[in-house]
């Protein structure tokens, strides 16, 4: 059976999707840093009548990462789909941002996934098989404000991971490179983030369950685990506003500008209430709150749409190529009157 590898597998979307492989009968490795955490998340997939494993690491780190790797192909035997879900933010102005606030999240978020590409690639080459799989976000093309550290993080991500694609087209590798980027979703990162807002965070509406998104995910990737002729989206995009935000940046970015100077600002706090003082998992984790969902589940939708990111560049060369053939067909019918 393939193997699965999530970092940052114990809570939110990456819990979401470790559980949802088990299911399907995919044997699970999660590396995260909280040991109560990986505990919890081990035995709710060992239920499931799988193999799973998890391992205590922070993915910021090279060196942690690399014996990771080591350990999982020992105990659970060749890594199919490595998935970089791993991620920290700090909610807030960036004038009131540490600069060893925005370091440790642009380590985790950017490096960590960097770093976790990089053991997947030494993993699967000898094979000349598999497929790593990043965690984006439609802010990796659209930024807001209060999240610039995650937002550059993302983006990044979604540069680092175009560059090494062309790499491996040119070395003729087998092993395949996809991007999902996704919408607002209800997981504890609202709760255990770092938050100088002087409000609770939310995410910016409309808000999804994380079982949604890991169904997206899964559906991704599922035909190229097995099925080498099979590749998985070089992009998927997961959400009607995911879609909205990246075809609307093209055509319009500065009116998404001064839009979300606006509505974004406010629309990721609840500003009815005050912040009470509470731990966060910026440096140290959090233990105690390692679960798929958070706090907005009344608001979260169960259900998410997900397309390849080729399918509206084709439906707009269609519709281009449509438009063009019926002026030449009225230009024609014109000369013939004429």
């Amino acid at each position: 059976m393939a193997v699965i590898v999530i970092t940052g597998g114990t809570a939110g979307i990456g819990r979401a999707t470790a559980l949802r492989f088990a299911k399907e009968g995919y044997d699970v490795a999660v590396i995260a840093r909280g040991e109560e955490g990986l505990r919890e998340t081990v035995a709710e997939l060992q239920a499931t009548g799988v193999r799973a494993a998890g391992f205590s690491a922070d993915v910021a780190d090279a060196v942690q990462i690399a014996r990771t790797a080591d350990s999982i192909e020992s105990e659970l035997g060749p890594v199919s789909v490595w998935i970089n879900s791993a991620m920290c933010t700090i909610m807030s102005p960036f004038e009131d941002i540490d600069p060893n606030e925005y370091k440790r999240v642009t380590d985790v978020t950017y490096l960590g996934a960097v770093n976790g590409t990089r053991e997947a690639l030494r993993l699967m080459t000898p094979r000349n098989k598999g497929t790593i799989v990043q965690i984006g976000s439609a802010l990796a093309y659209r930024s807001i404000p209060l999240q610039s550290a995650y937002c550059g993080a993302k983006a990044a991500i979604r540069g680092f991971t175009d560059a090494l694609r062309c790499e491996l087209i040119y070395q003729r590798s087998a092993i395949r490179l996809t991007m999902v980027h996704l919408p607002g979703t209800n997981t504890p990162q609202f709760g255990w983030a770092r938050n100088k807002l002087g409000h609770p965070a939310r995410p910016v509406a409309p808000v999804y369950q994380p079982e949604a998104i890991a169904k997206a995910i899964a559906k991704a990737i599922a035909k190229a685990i097995f099925n080498a002729t099979c590749h998985a989206p070089r992009e998927t995009w997961v959400g009607k506003a995911t879609v909205q935000s990246i075809l609307g940046n093209y055509v319009f970015p500065q009116w998404l500008d001064n839009m979300l100077a606006k509505k974004a600002w406010s629309g990721q706090m609840e500003n009815a209430e005050r912040l009470a003082p509470h731990p966060d998992n910026l440096f140290i984790p959090v233990e105690g709150q390692h679960q798929s969902r958070g706090r907005f589940s009344k608001e979260a939708k169960e259900s998410v749409i997900s397309i390849n990111s080729a399918t509206p560049v084709r439906v707009a060369f269609t519709a281009v190529g449509l438009g063009a053939l019926i002026l030449f067909k009225k230009y024609q019918i014109r000369r013939k009157r004429n």
